[in-house]
């Protein structure tokens, strides 16, 4: 057993009795442990993300031990900007080293993705990452595999999940806000991404929004992935951007079947883009509709109105914070940083209560289920099953 493996056991060991978990300092307030975490940078290959790295520096409970670039002037910038205590040009020397409870796997480009969460698992390191998740279906099982028999956690930087403005949007439609919910429906960008980088890249925010609202993961999807108004071939496929990986198709249109008959919809076509966007989340239900963006306290709204028709009612839309209806929004920590600073302390309560972060491993596979499943249901030219008999990336198979 190794010294980093070994200390980790005896840290799990007292959380588990509760001596890490809940410490009480001299004036009574909870502390939580202490976490070592290491930072994996990717300059010029997706970076460091949506500034993944940076709100580790403000959680007192966090010690940066060491960060890992292989570009030696990203490297530089990125000790000037985190000053972790050991710096290195490959991440999996750092893993090999450093004695870490926590990496941050920063880089937005995702075919990095999977061996960098591999090497992590197994240094025996909690997670948190850059989303999307991976490429295909066969590394999402390979990775869950390696995190669930070495019992770590992981959550994925989908921010919106971790909002105090999603729990009151969801605490209203579970107490009838909006009456029985009927259908889902989202978009993307639709700018010049739009299509199946859209649904990669922006698109996974929605889904992830559309699973908590179904409150399950979707049974099954039928789509059409079109280029140019033709169904898409393998002529079409290209290696997408951000190490997307096969990509095609520049308008996408994709129906998800729910638990008790109810349907999702998401949609993008390349160069349609609105101002404002169109990117959000509509929950259609029988007495009303409300609308989320995706983002930490992003934008939503409730309009109070079974005809989903205010032209017609006269009924107006109204604002959703954290505080509830038509109400000002309390919480001043609004930012890009703040939804990470959010989901990295729910990931370490999640670490030392032994449950799911709010935006888990779980959900980040779930997520490029419907993502892939979209794309196999137009190679195959039918409905298709959740989750996808095919592990295979399904454009690597079109014909």
């Amino acid at each position: 057993m190794t010294r980093s493996l070994s200390r980790r056991t005896f840290q799990s060991t007292l959380v588990a009795g509760g001596v890490l978990a809940g410490l009480k300092n001299a004036s009574g307030v909870i502390e939580t442990r202490k976490y070592r975490v290491g930072i994996i940078g990717a300059t010029g290959r997706g970076d460091y993300g949506h500034a993944v790295d940076a709100p580790f520096t403000k959680l007192p409970n966090v010690e940066v031990v060491a960060l890992a670039d292989a570009d030696p002037k990203g490297l530089a910038k990125a000790i000037e900007r985190i000053k972790p205590q050991k710096s290195y040009a490959d991440y999996q020397e750092m893993l090999s080293k450093e004695s870490l409870d926590l990496v941050a796997i920063c880089p937005r480009w995702i075919d990095q993705h999977s061996e960098m969460l591999m090497a992590a698992a197994k240094a025996n390191c909690h997670v948190y990452m850059e989303k999307p998740f991976c490429r295909t279906m066969l590394e999402c099982d390979q990775v869950r595999k390696e995190f669930e028999n070495r019992k770590l956690k992981l959550a994925i930087a989908h921010t919106a999940q971790y909002s105090p403005v999603l729990d009151v949007a969801l605490k209203l439609v579970g107490d009838g806000a909006i009456g029985q919910v009927l259908e889902l429906r989202g978009r993307g960008k639709e700018d010049h991404r739009g299509g199946a980088e859209d649904m990669w890249v922006l698109g996974s925010h929605v889904f992830g929004l559309m699973r908590s609202f179904a409150k399950s993961d979707p049974q099954a999807c039928v789509a059409q992935v079109t280029h140019q108004g033709r169904g898409i071939r393998k002529e079409h496929v290209v290696e997408g951007n951000e190490g997307l990986g096969l990509l095609a198709g520049d308008r996408v249109q994709a129906t998800y079947s729910f638990a008790d008959g109810l349907m999702g919809y998401f949609g993008s076509c390349k160069g349609m883009a609105a101002n404002p966007s169109r990117f959000a989340l509509q929950v259609f239900g029988s007495k009303g509709v409300l609308e989320i963006e995706s983002g930490y306290l992003a934008a939503a709204h409730l309009l109070q109105d079974g005809s989903w028709s205010p032209g017609r009612s006269g009924k107006n839309w109204e604002r959703i914070t954290s505080a509830g209806i038509g109400k000002d929004e309390p919480i001043q920590a609004g930012s890009y940083e703040d939804g990470h600073i959010a989901a990295i302390k729910d990931l370490m309560a999640a670490i030392e209560e032994d449950r799911a972060p709010k935006c888990s491993l779980v959900d980040a596979v779930g997520i490029t289920e419907m993502i892939l499943g979209a794309f196999e249901s137009q190679r195959l030219g039918q409905p298709v099953s959740l989750p996808c008999m095919t592990r295979e990336h399904p454009l690597k198979l079109l014909a």
